[in-house]
């Protein structure tokens, strides 16, 4: 049962990838992160409004941060993945670029919040870099017609949920997982509105490839992704669940390859295969009487405040 939770999950989670690249075709990456957002939002504020109890103690200055969280794991992350994929980089290229965070996030840990990072997990790193890289660099010579400053969106959004990670993980009053969700899916459905408005793309077009698009990515990667996440860790622990978030790149670059011809040569599938090492190393690498460290990130001797159960968000 525990083996087929884990490929539902990385199915479900890495389906927001894929959704990004079905919506692509048939909208503005704004009109399509605002529809998705704005029914998510109304539901979750329906839900968590029936459950009092897990809105009490948190202040104004919670919930200010947890926009703030939102703000930098939903809004601006989403945003680059959606742009990249529009601009033409592949869903796989794009997953393994965003992969590369929670082995970011482990390596700043140390000088970021004074906790332990071993050099074999500063090995995991520079091999999991280098992998990204080598798959970026198969991507923008395959001709899939994308800019090369495109594949330099999709860094920004990793960095802009590590700066989440960090900022979450220096919260020393966790909320509720659903409130927080709440905050920040409400958040990011006011952003993507505004911009959405701004630039002239609010009115969703007829076609039912973008609400096809819409009701992928709401119910798989949102509902099926968070919900397979908080059962995968109830059941197996943090540690188990983390080390499945990096067989998303490899599992989204096969999707992107069998659904939309995407590049998957012997270079993607080398890059991919030191993404998968460096994992390994991260894991081993962590000290045995650690916790788990920022969301998606390896073992630390010390995990931050607020994120050792949570995660930051899914695509």
């Amino acid at each position: 049962m525990n083996i087929l939770l884990s490929i539902a999950f990385v199915l479900c989670w890495s389906s927001g990838f894929i959704g990004a690249k079905l919506g692509a075709g048939s909208a503005d990456a704004l009109t399509i992160l605002m529809w998705r957002f704005l029914p998510l939002a109304v539901v979750l504020i329906a839900f968590t409004a029936a459950r009092r109890p897990a809105w009490r103690g948190l202040t104004a200055r919670d919930a200010a941060r947890q926009a703030v969280i939102g703000l930098l794991s939903q809004s601006g992350y989403l945003l680059t993945v959606y742009y990249a994929i529009q601009l033409g980089v592949s869903s796989g290229t794009t997953a393994l670029i965003d992969g590369v965070q929670p082995l970011v996030a482990g390596a700043l840990a140390g000088p970021l919040l004074r906790q332990y990072v071993s050099a074999r997990q500063w090995l995991g790193l520079w091999l999991g870099v280098s992998g990204a890289l080598v798959v970026t660099l198969a991507d923008a010579t395959a001709g899939t017609g994308a800019p090369s400053w495109a594949y330099l969106v999709p860094f920004l959004g990793m960095l802009s949920l590590v700066a989440a990670t960090f900022f979450e993980g220096r919260s020393r009053t966790p909320a509720d997982p659903v409130v927080s969700m709440t905050v920040h899916c409400v958040t990011s459905a006011a952003v993507f509105s505004a911009l959405a408005v701004t630039a002239g793309a609010a009115v969703p077009p007829a076609q039912p490839a973008f609400w096809t698009a819409i009701t992928w990515l709401v119910v798989l990667p949102t509902f099926g992704g968070y919900g397979l996440y908080w059962l995968i860790l109830k059941r197996s622990g943090v540690t188990k669940v983390n080390t499945l978030m990096f067989l998303m790149a490899p599992v989204t670059a096969v999707w992107g390859a069998l659904m939309f011809a995407e590049p998957l040569g012997p270079q993607t599938a080398a890059g991919l295969a030191l993404g998968l090492v460096a994992v390994i190393i991260v894991y081993r690498g962590a000290p045995a009487s650690g916790g788990p460290g920022p969301p998606g990130g390896p073992a630390t001797r010390e995990a931050p405040a607020g994120s050792r159960d949570r995660p930051i968000a899914s695509v």
